[in-house]
C-alpha cells in the first residue's frame, strides 16, 4: 500500500513514539558532549541513484568535511573545517569551494574573547556574548543539520536563538527500527531554518544518519536502501501533519457564500468592473449580481469585499509540486499549477490527497518528465536508455492521465521527433528543455508545443556549435545576451516560426533573474517585498551569488543580459507568441514577481493578469471551468484590496482565497508556516452572527 493512502504507520520501519525504554542508555550519549566518529561517510541520492558524497574526519573537537554533488550537471562542492567547544558549538568554521552553479564560496566564523565574527555571502557581522552561540552556516553542508540537532537536544525547551538571527526549534518525532542489521535511529523535525521543517535522523551515538523527505536525501554510506524506507515514513508523517493544517486552515460552509461589494477582473477585456456581489454554492459560481449589497444574511455566509477586487486564481505553469508547496501556492492566490517533472509516485499521491481534500493545494495538471541517460542526467521522472524505452515512457504517461510529456537536456536529438509524434498520436502535448546540441527551431519543427524557460529559447541565438547545455553553461551563457540585438535575423526567424506553429514559451524569468542577478549580501528587487518575513536560513539563501563572476565585466554582462531577456518577453508578446507564466519554484511569491517582470517588460498589468489566468486555462484546455469569474465556473479566485489590473503589485496583499468554494485566509496560512502575514484576513460572518475576522475577534 502506498504510504500516503493509509493513515496507519508503514510496516517498515517500525515506529515507537513512547519512551525509549531499553534504548535509554544508548540515547543518553546524544545529551553528552560530542564524541564524534573518527570518520563519517554519507551519500546523496536522487531517484535512488548516488549523485554526491559527504565525508568527514574528526580528531577531538576538530572536524574536516568534504561535500560534493553532481546532479543535472550542477551541484555544490565545498570543504569545511570546524572547531567545536565542549558543548559542541562552533568556535571556528570555514567553508570554501563553489555553490550550486559554480559561484565561489569563502565563508568564515570565529568566536574569540567574547566576540563572534562572521563573513558570509549573505552578510558580515559581529556580536558580543559570554559563550559561543550557535552560528548557522550560510553555505554549510548537510552535516550541519546533525550539529544543530545535537545542540537543540541539550537545551531545556529545544529552542535556540542563533546567529546571525532567528530561532531554531526541535521536535522529536519517532524512533525507527530500520531492520535487523541496520541501526535504530531517532527522527527529529528541525524548524526555523528554511520554509519547510527538515527531517533529520541521528543514530544512538548522536551521529548524523540521514536527512530526508521528498524525492531523495542524504544517508550513511552502506545503508542506501534505508533512505527509501525513511522517505516512505516521511510521506506518511508529512501527510498527517499537513492534514492537521488543512483541517485548521480550510473553511468549508454548508450554506452558500455571498461575496459582497467586490469588483471583478475580467480577463476577456482586461477591465475591472463596478462593485457587484457573487454567490457561490457547491464549489461553483452560481450568480453574479449587479447589486453589491445583495444577499440574505440569514441564509448565506457573507464575505465583505470592502470594495476590493476578485481575480480568478493564478496559474503557475512551471511547478514542481511537493506536499508542502500547496499551502504556499494557495496563500499566493495560485489555485492551479502545471507540474513540469516530479517523482511520479509522489506526484500521484499529492494529486490524490489534494483532490480528496486531505491536503491544501492547487489543481495540478502534470507533464511527464522523460530524460535520456548521460553523465549529466537529471534523476527525475523516467530516464530512458533507448528510443523504445522513451516511447514506452510516453505511453506510460498517457496511461496515467498526464496532459503532456516534458523532454529534458540529455535527450538524443534523433529521438525527439518520434517521441513527439507518439505523444501527439495519443493526444498529449510536448514541452521541455531544448536538449543539448539541438537548436530551438529544430525542437519546434520536431513537434514542441511549448518551450520551458526563456533561456532555453535564447540559447539558440547565443551558443556556438558544439557547446554543451547539459552543464551550467545553460545559465552562464546568458551573459552573452548583453550583446544580442533583437532585430537580429536569427531572432526574428525563430519568432516567426513560433508564430506559425503556435509554439508557446513558459518563461520562468523570475528564476533567471534570481540566478543572473544574484549578488552576495544583496536583496533583489523581486524578493524585497517579502524576504524579511521569512526564516533566517531562507533569507540568507536568497542573499548569495549563484553565478561565477570570474572575468572583468561579468557583473555588467549578466545585468545587461537580463535586461535583454526582459525585452525578449515583450518582443514575443507583441508578435503574438503565447506566454505561460511559470516560476520553477514552489513558494508562490515568485509567481507575483513573474507578473511584475511582464509589466516591467512593457506588457500592461491587465494583459499580464489575463495571461496568468484565462490564457493559461486556454493552453491547458480548461477555459470552460477555470480562468475567469463567471457563473457556472469553478469558484477559484482571490480577493485583494487594490486593483492589480492597474498596479500589478496589488496581488501581494491577498486577503482571501477560494479554491472550489473552500475558503483560505493567507494571514492564517502564513502564521501557521511561521511567516509574518502580508495583509489582514477578509471579514466573514455566518448566518445569524456578527462579522469576524478569520483569525478571531470582532470586525471593526
Amino acid at each position: 500500500m502506498s504510504p500516503l493512502s493509509s493513515a496507519s504507520e508503514p510496516s517498515r520501519p517500525r515506529c515507537r513514539r513512547a519512551a525509549y525504554a531499553g534504548l535509554a542508555a544508548a540515547w543518553w550519549t546524544v545529551f553528552a558532549p560530542p564524541l564524534l566518529a573518527a570518520e563519517e561517510h554519507l551519500v546523496v541520492l536522487s531517484n535512488d541513484e548516488v549523485v554526491g558524497t559527504l565525508d568527514t574526519r574528526s580528531e577531538g573537537r576538530h572536524v574536516e568535511i568534504h561535500y560534493q554533488v553532481d546532479n543535472n550537471g550542477r551541484g555544490p562542492k565545498i570543504a569545511e573545517r570546524i572547531e567545536l567547544d565542549e558543548r559542541g558549538y562552533p568556535l571556528t568554521w570555514t567553508i570554501q569551494g563553489s555553490s550550486l552553479f559554480g559561484a565561489p564560496v569563502n565563508e568564515s566564523y570565529r568566536w574569540q574573547d567574547g566576540l563572534s565574527r562572521w563573513d558570509s555571502q549573505a552578510e558580515k557581522g559581529s556580536r558580543p556574548g559570554q559563550r559561543p552561540p550557535m552560528y548557522i552556516g550560510g553555505d554549510a553542508s548537510p552535516w550541519a543539520l546533525g550539529l544543530y540537532v545535537r545542540a537543540l537536544r541539550g537545551t531545556p525547551d529545544r529552542t535556540l536563538e542563533v546567529l546571525p538571527s532567528g530561532r531554531m526549534t526541535l521536535q522529536q518525532l519517532a524512533t525507527l527500527e530500520l531492520g535487523e542489521a541496520d541501526p535504530t535511529v531517532a527522527v527529529f523535525e528541525l524548524s526555523g531554518l528554511q520554509l519547510e521543517p527538515q527531517l533529520v535522523a541521528l543514530d544512538a551515538s548522536g551521529s548524523l544518519f540521514a536527512s530526508f523527505g521528498g524525492r531523495g536525501g542524504l544517508v550513511r554510506k552502506g545503508y542506501e536502501s534505508a533512505l527509501s524506507q525513511l522517505n516512505d515514513w516521511a510521506r506518511t508523517y508529512e501527510l498527517r501533519r499537513l492534514q492537521g493544517m488543512q483541517s485548521e486552515l480550510a473553511h468549508d460552509f454548508a450554506a452558500p457564500l455571498r461575496y459582497r461589494n467586490v469588483r471583478i477582473f475580467d480577463p476577456h477585456t482586461g477591465a475591472t468592473g463596478q462593485p457587484v456581489s457573487l454567490r457561490v454554492r457547491d464549489g461553483r459560481i452560481e450568480t453574479v449580481d449587479s447589486d453589491p449589497a445583495a444577499g440574505d444574511t440569514a441564509q448565506e455566509v457573507i464575505v465583505d469585499g470592502e470594495g476590493g477586487t476578485l481575480v480568478a486564481g493564478l496559474f503557475d505553469m512551471h511547478a514542481h509540486n511537493s506536499m508542502d508547496s500547496g499551502l504556499f501556492y494557495l496563500a499566493a492566490g495560485v489555485t492551479s499549477t502545471r507540474d513540469m517533472g516530479n517523482d511520479n509516485e509522489l506526484l500521484a499521491e499529492i494529486r490524490r490527497a489534494t483532490e480528496a481534500g486531505e491536503l491544501a493545494g492547487p489543481r495540478i495538471t502534470p507533464a511527464g518528465m522523460i530524460e535520456a541517460r548521460s553523465p549529466y542526467s537529471v534523476r527525475m521522472g523516467i530516464v530512458a536508455t533507448t528510443l523504445d524505452e522513451a516511447l514506452d515512457a510516453v505511453r506510460w504517461y498517457d496511461a496515467h492521465e498526464y496532459r503532456e510529456i516534458k523532454i529534458y537536456n540529455s535527450m538524443q536529438p534523433e529521438w525527439i521527433e518520434p517521441m513527439a509524434a507518439e505523444a501527439h498520436r495519443l493526444g498529449l502535448g510536448v514541452t521541455g528543455h531544448v536538449p543539448a546540441f539541438v537548436h530551438p527551431e529544430q525542437a519546434i519543427r520536431a513537434g514542441y508545443d511549448s518551450i520551458a524557460h526563456i533561456n532555453q529559447l535564447m540559447l539558440g541565438w547565443l551558443l556556438e556549435p558544439g557547446e554543451d547545455t547539459r552543464t551550467p553553461l545553460r545559465l552562464t551563457a546568458m551573459k552573452r545576451a548583453a550583446d544580442l540585438q533583437l532585430d537580429d535575423p536569427r531572432v526574428l526567424q525563430t519568432v516567426r516560426l513560433m508564430q506559425e506553429r503556435g509554439t508557446a514559451l513558459d518563461t520562468t524569468a523570475v528564476i533567471l533573474e534570481r540566478l543572473m542577478l544574484s549578488r552576495a549580501g544583496e536583496v533583489q528587487p523581486g524578493d524585497t517585498p517579502y524576504l524579511a518575513h521569512l526564516p533566517i536560513g531562507y533569507q540568507r539563501y536568497r542573499k548569495r551569488t549563484f553565478v561565477p563572476l570570474d572575468e572583468p565585466g561579468d557583473d555588467a554582462a549578466y545585468r545587461a543580459g537580463f535586461e535583454t531577456l526582459v525585452q525578449v518577453i515583450r518582443l514575443l508578446h507583441d508578435n503574438g507568441v503565447g506566454l505561460l507564466v511559470g516560476t520553477d519554484d514552489t513558494t508562490g511569491f515568485t509567481v507575483h514577481r513573474e507578473l511584475e517582470l511582464y509589466v516591467q517588460a512593457g506588457i500592461p498589468a491587465a494583459a499580464t493578469l489575463s495571461i496568468a489566468t484565462l490564457g493559461a486555462a486556454r493552453y491547458l484546455g480548461q477555459q470552460a471551468e477555470l480562468g475567469s469569474i463567471e457563473a457556472g465556473k469553478r469558484a477559484d479566485f482571490f480577493l485583494v484590496p487594490g486593483n492589480p489590473a492597474e498596479h500589478i503589485d496589488a496581488v501581494r496583499a491577498i486577503r482571501m482565497v477560494s479554491r472550489g468554494g473552500t475558503v483560505y485566509f493567507p494571514a492564517e496560512i502564513y502564521r501557521a508556516l511561521g511567516i509574518e502575514p502580508f495583509a489582514p484576513a477578509a471579514s466573514i460572518r455566518t448566518p445569524g452572527r456578527a462579522p469576524v475576522h478569520a483569525q478571531g475577534g470582532a470586525a471593526p
